[in-house]
């Protein structure tokens, strides 16, 4: 209300609530970075990953159905888990439980150990993803946002664009019309496209768009909340010369600390309506 009585015309009612929902969001966002239960070292990267501003551009909300494809030892479950646990559902699609890979095995097997050791993980349901067929990371068109983090040039390196069509074509599926695909990417710069840089670690932005697309998606948004302009993408080891591999060990250390983490691309897509 004006000092005068009136009601201001442009604070309809929807308009506050959807502004109340994304406060609310955000500061359910902010208390699930905060939650006890992640551990020290997760945190300190805190800085180059940024989860709060990246999920919420992601659209993620408390009550949503997530899915988390390939989350490794889980540094983004331990977000994940507590914003979701009691009013949304989180999927996280590891190795497949069959896989012939020691590694994948192994993977597999410290996620499940680290999802049983405390109750805020206990509602995550896990699932599978490999960029083959004959996977299913959700049931189809239930999940309302699928996220992926720093993956992409891993299924390059297996099996080139038809492995990356696999994917997306996954991840269209489980989305329901209006669900939101969010790729977080170690960036290459578009200049070195023609270069040798599948091994690097690093992908070409406008290939992951061109993928995504082709699979049905619409090019929401992108946005620089990763970015990194200290990373040139030009490193011995590719991208596991940075930190928080270092694999050049001490050689030059304090030069790539001071780098930090890799330059990264973060992308937002969304299934059309039907």
């Amino acid at each position: 209300m004006t000092a005068t009585g009136k009601t201001l015309s442009w604070l309809t009612l929807p308009a506050l609530a959807l502004c109340t929902s994304l406060f609310a969001s955000e500061a359910a966002i902010q208390a699930a970075v905060e939650h006890p239960t992640r551990t020290a070292a997760n945190t300190e990267r805190d800085q180059y990953r940024n989860p709060a501003a990246t999920l919420s551009f992601f659209d993620v909300r408390p009550n949503s159905t997530v899915v988390e494809i390939s989350p490794g030892a889980g540094w983004y479950t331990e977000i994940l888990a507590p914003l979701l646990h009691q009013q949304g559902k989180l999927y996280a699609a590891h190795f497949p439980a069959n896989s012939s890979s020691e590694f994948a095995q192994r993977s597999r097997a410290a996620f499940s150990e680290k999802m049983a050791s405390h109750s805020v993980y206990s509602k995550v349901q896990m699932s599978e993803f490999a960029p083959t067929a004959g996977v299913q990371i959700a049931p189809d068109g239930s999940a309302d946002v699928v996220l992926t983090f720093r993956n992409l040039h891993n299924w390059y390196m297996q099996g080139g664009e038809d492995a990356m069509r696999i994917a997306f074509n996954h991840f269209y599926q489980a989305l329901k019309p209006g669900g939101v695909l969010g790729v977080v990417e170690h960036r290459l710069p578009e200049a070195k496209r023609d270069s040798n840089w599948v091994q690097s670690g690093y992908f070409p932005q406008s290939l992951a768009i061109e993928l995504a697309e082709q699979a049905g998606f619409v090019f929401e948004a992108s946005s620089e909340i990763n970015a990194n302009p200290r990373d040139t993408a030009d490193h011995p080891r590719g991208v596991w010369t940075l930190p928080p591999s270092l694999r050049l060990g001490e050689q030059d250390r304090d030069r790539y600390l001071a780098i930090g983490e890799s330059d990264r691309m973060t992308l937002k897509f969304r299934k059309p309506q039907q």
